[in-house]
This record gives C-alpha cells, sequence and structure tokens, in this order.
C-alpha cells in the first residue's frame, strides 16, 4: 500500500485499483461519430509568483462551437493530467464533446492545471530518481484563498488573452478528486463571486491541513450560491488523517442542512481513486449544468430548542440592500426606539450625523464627525470625536453640544439606561468609564488586544467589546456603581485563513490573524453582532458562535452595525462608502 504521503502530494494518477475494481467507459467516455471535436492545447509553463519557486504545466481544451464573445462557460480541473488524458478515467475532452453535442451542457472551456513543483528542492526520497518537489499538498490542501488566487491573477487571465469565456459565477465550475476535491469546494467557498458550480471527487475533506473543518464552517456560515457535487465510495481511506467516506457524508449533511444545491453520489465497495468517479463523471457533469435552478430545502427537525441557528435569524429570499451609497465613510450607526436610522458620514463632502426616518427621508442634523454613537436615556446622541479627543452628547434637534470628558481617544461606546458611559480607548488597549453624574472618568477593564466595538445585553447586566488586533470577544458583568469584573474572553471570533498570502513554508505560520473586531450591537434575543473581516459574526447569550453573515461586498469591510428601521427588524452596516441593510428575525433592543 502507498504511503499517505506519497498520496496527499504526489497522487497526479488515479489510485491502483484492488483487483475487482476496473474502469469501464460508457459511451459518454468514448468518441462518437459526427461529433465536433475540440482542441487541446498545452499552456507554456507557469511560474507562479503566489507560490513563489513553483512551476506548473498546464492545459486549455477548447471545445467545437466555441465563441469568443465571452459567452462560452469555464470549468477548471486540479491535477490536470489527469482529467485530459484519452485513456484515463475521466477523459474531458471526449466527455465534453459529447455532452455538448447533445446540448446536457453548454459550449465550456476547459482548463486543466497540475500543482506546482520546485525543481531546486529535493523530492520525497520514496520517488523515483529525477523526480522533483511537489507543492500539491499546500496547495490544494490548505484553507484558505491563497490557490484560488493563484487560478484567479495566474492562470485565467492567460486563457482570458486568448479565449475569452463567461464572468458569470453560475457558468464558472471547478473540479478535483482527492486533494484536488478539496481544492475545488475551497476556491468556490472563498471565491463564490468567480465559481459557483463544485465537483469533487473522493475529497478530502479530513484533517490533512485543516479541512476536517468543514461541515463545521458550513452550518454556520451564510449559504454561498454554489451548486457542489460530491462522491465517494465505502472502501475511501480511513487513517490518521480521517475517514474519507465520513467525511464526504458529513459534508453532504452539512452543505443539506444549509439549503445547498447538492448532491452525494455513493457506490459501496471501491477504494480511493477515480475508478467509481470516472465512471459517473458525465452524470455529474448534467446534474452540475443542469437548467433547473431548485428552491432551497430547509430542514431544521434536529435543532434544539435553545439553539440560536442561523435559520432562526435570517430570511430566505432577505439579502443585503443598499440604503446610502456614495458617501465619504459611513460609521456611527446608530438607532432610535421608533426605528429611524442614524449615521455619520465622516469623509464625505458634506460631514456629519444624518437621519433616515422610517418614511426614507434622509435628513442631516448635525455637523459634527464622530465615530461610535449611541442614544443615551435623555434623548440625546452620545458620541466618540477622536479627532478632538473628547466624548459628547449632542441635542440633534437643537444642536447643542456638550462635552463630557476630554484628553481622549475614544473609539465606541455605549451608554447605560441608570447614567453610566462605556468607551473603547483602543490605543490604551481598556475600557473607560464614565459617571454622567459626575463626569469622573476612570479604566474600567484593561488587557484587551486593541478593544474596538462595544455593546451591552438586553438587561445591561453585561458589557461586550470585541477585539481588533485580536481573536475573541470580551464580556464583563456591570455592577450597579459602574465598576466592570468578571471579565472573560468568551466569543471567539472566527479569523481569516492567510490574509494576505503569508504562509511562507510548507507549515502553517506561528501566528494567527487578527479577526478585526469591530462595531457591535445586540438584539433582544441576547444575541451579540460584531462587525469583523469575514463578515458579521452573531453570538448567542452564552458566548457560541451562532453563524457568519456574508459581507456586503468582498471589496468592503464592515465597519459598524445596528438593528434598526421598521419595527427595528433590519441589520444595518456600515460598510466605507456605502450602508447596507436586511430583515432578519430579530428585534433591536428599545433604549428606555
Amino acid at each position: 500500500m502507498r504511503s499517505l504521503f506519497h498520496l496527499s502530494l504526489f497522487a497526479l494518477l488515479p489510485s491502483l485499483p484492488f483487483a475487482a475494481e476496473a474502469f469501464k467507459a460508457t459511451p459518454d467516455h468514448l468518441p462518437q461519430p459526427g461529433v465536433p471535436t475540440g482542441r487541446l492545447i498545452a499552456m507554456p509553463a507557469l511560474q507562479s509568483k503566489i507560490f513563489a519557486g513553483t512551476t506548473r504545466d498546464w492545459w486549455v481544451y477548447v471545445p467545437a462551437g466555441y465563441k469568443p464573445d465571452g459567452s462560452a462557460a469555464l470549468m477548471v480541473f486540479q491535477d490536470g493530467r489527469n482529467y485530459h488524458n484519452p485513456t484515463g478515467n475521466f477523459r474531458v475532452p471526449i466527455v465534453f464533446e459529447n455532452l455538448i453535442a447533445r446540448g446536457e451542457m453548454p459550449v465550456t472551456v476547459a482548463v486543466m492545471v497540475n500543482p506546482g513543483n520546485d525543481p531546486t528542492r529535493p523530492p520525497n526520497p520514496a520517488k523515483k530518481a529525477g523526480t522533483t518537489f511537489s507543492n500539491r499538498g499546500l496547495e490544494y490542501d490548505s484553507l484558505g484563498d491563497r490557490y484560488v488566487r493563484m487560478l484567479l491573477e495566474e492562470i485565467l487571465p492567460e486563457v482570458e488573452k486568448q479565449f475569452p469565456v463567461s464572468k458569470d459565477p453560475a457558468m464558472r465550475a471547478i473540479s478535483g478528486s482527492s486533494s484536488g476535491g478539496i481544492a475545488a469546494f475551497t476556491a468556490a467557498w472563498e471565491r463564490p463571486d468567480q465559481f459557483g458550480k463544485v465537483h469533487s471527487t473522493v475529497g478530502s475533506f479530513v484533517n490533512l491541513r485543516g479541512g476536517d473543518a468543514y461541515p463545521a464552517l458550513v452550518r454556520k456560515t451564510e449559504r454561498k450560491p454554489l451548486r457542489v457535487y460530491l462522491e465517494d465510495v465505502s472502501g475511501d481511506l480511513d487513517n490518521n488523517f480521517g475517514n474519507w467516506p465520513i467525511a464526504n457524508k458529513q459534508m453532504h449533511a452539512a452543505l443539506r442542512y444549509m439549503g445547498y444545491d447538492t448532491h452525494l453520489e455513493w457506490a459501496e465497495g471501491y477504494s480511493h481513486g477515480s475508478v467509481h468517479g470516472g465512471s459517473v463523471f458525465p452524470d455529474a457533469l448534467r446534474w452540475l449544468w443542469r437548467k433547473e435552478t431548485p428552491k432551497p430545502e430547509i430542514v431544521t427537525k434536529g435543532d434544539l430548542g435553545g439553539d440560536m441557528t442561523l435559520h432562526r435569524l435570517l430570511i430566505e429570499g432577505e439579502g443585503w440592500q443598499p440604503v446610502v451609497e456614495n458617501i465619504g465613510f459611513g460609521d456611527a450607526l446608530a438607532t432610535d426606539d421608533a426605528g429611524n436610522f442614524y449615521f455619520c458620514d465622516m469623509r464625505g463632502a458634506a460631514p456629519g450625523i444624518y437621519r433616515i426616518a422610517l418614511d426614507g427621508t434622509k435628513t442631516k442634523l448635525s455637523d459634527e464627525v464622530v465615530s461610535g454613537m449611541k442614544f443615551g436615556p435623555d434623548g440625546r446622541a452620545y458620541a466618540c470625536q477622536g479627532a478632538k479627543k473628547r466624548v459628547v452628547a449632542i441635542d440633534l434637534k437643537t444642536g447643542a453640544v456638550e462635552v463630557i470628558v476630554t484628553e481622549v481617544q475614544p473609539n465606541d461606546l455605549v451608554v447605560t439606561r441608570t447614567g453610566h458611559l462605556y468607551f473603547t480607548h483602543t490605543a490604551k488597549k481598556e475600557v473607560a468609564h464614565v459617571n454622567l453624574a459626575t463626569k469622573a472618568l476612570r479604566a474600567a477593564a484593561g488587557g484587551i488586544a486593541n478593544p474596538n466595538g462595544i455593546t451591552l445585553s438586553p438587561d445591561q447586566g453585561t458589557l461586550a467589546v470585541s477585539e481588533h488586533r485580536g481573536g475573541s470577544v470580551w464580556t464583563f458583568r456591570v455592577n450597579a456603581d459602574g465598576s466592570l469584573d468578571a471579565g472573560a474572553p468568551t466569543m471567539a471570533m472566527r479569523r481569516p485563513i492567510d490574509p494576505k498570502g503569508e504562509f511562507k513554508s510548507q507549515q502553517p505560520p506561528p501566528y494567527l490573524p487578527a479577526a478585526s473586531g469591530d462595531g457591535m450591537t445586540t438584539d433582544e434575543q441576547g444575541r451579540y453582532y460584531v462587525t469583523t473581516a469575514l463578515g458579521i459574526q452573531v453570538f448567542d447569550p452564552t458566548g457560541r458562535l451562532c453563524g457568519v453573515l456574508a459581507k456586503t461586498s468582498r471589496e468592503r469591510s464592515e465597519v459598524s452595525c445596528v438593528l434598526s428601521g421598521p419595527g427595528r427588524n433590519y441589520l444595518y452596516v456600515g460598510a466605507g462608502t456605502a450602508i447596507y441593510r436586511r430583515k432578519v428575525q430579530a428585534t433591536g433592543v428599545a433604549l428606555k
């Protein structure tokens, strides 16, 4: 039996089948009379910058009937040599030709890419002489967006120079087997704006490099617009990295739970390889490219009564909608009890505080520029003004401004019904407390990695603070005198993976990137919402992650959030030059 090291890093050829296994070509795998043939083009070897020091072979198949008008579909294959082999188990050019001729899939350009290799590094000693070091395990099994960036920034631009294809993600698929299968899923998971279809055979959703986390990530991430085909067999691998058959069933169950358009093709017997996956490959393509758009099926019969799942927060069909666009920088989102929405445009042509009434009317209320802002029990807007080094209270009816404290660098704040104000002193890594009756200022809590967002539980007995440079949301007990105690990092925010392509070796880096926790808010049920680098992360009152809401845009970072609008049932987020909202199954906490 081959070593798993050989399998993970160097399995560019199908696994050797058991004696009882033999690939049987279907008519779709064989050239058929009268079916037009396309061209298979060997492209110049790619010298990658993203995976520095590696080079890779790759091929482009252009079907008959291709038109250079950008209408053709695209399908990318990992371990490309396996897929274009005319006597292999997949035979992409032949299968494509037959299905395209019958209208069972669109005219599709196939891009088949081998993993990178580094000829300057020594190969696996078990390999035969003359081979080179393969980068396959790092590229395919690692989570994060570095591999898909290589495809999007280095491979596909070269394709587009000669063969323009559709930019519609629903017309772009990605495929792979074993570690190539998880690579295909990771590429689409990270960039659903680029790939809308996934084809995985005997996918390695196990702990080779953290892929076993996917079922849990899927269940706690807002559904992405993906169609996912999985294939596995009962005799697949079971070793110290995980159990492949169970992992694929877990993936399928998680995808079904979240309402994905997904299919698991299962067979008893067989071993880790492409005998079964290759034989059903034509059917997989028919399923992936079918024109049907099924309605998501959400099955929650297994949910526990107290679990605040995303299904109990999100509303099917309700996505992010723009509220305000083309502003300088929207921050300091706030609400009043009626549901009127407030924000500050900090850098626009007319900076200041604005209100959007329930009827949609937008009104500028003040020229003051603020970062954090909340309404107090007296009806005034309490706000942070870092540029002026002060915290103020603004009467938005008269414009009157009262200075609460000076010589501070506040970021965000909250005000209690009993007259206590807390703000995040980010540079000092502390939370400050102000007694509004006496304006006495004191440090209330410290040791937080750049505290940023801040909010209160519905009963105001708990204060929550997000870390911008760390990975936790801290909670504190609020005492009658305004002091804080029982501080603990009770909520673990999900962090980005390899956010800037910083993995420089074959091992994960010795650090964890920051979650970039920012603005926070709370709902009546006690959920905490925090804007982060990955989207809006939502936690239940006990600190467990309910899930992550999709970002409004890949290019934007959300910095502030609040529940406002009619019934305070809309989640608003500030995202740079725009503000968005979506209706949810939650209600913002009343101020009084």
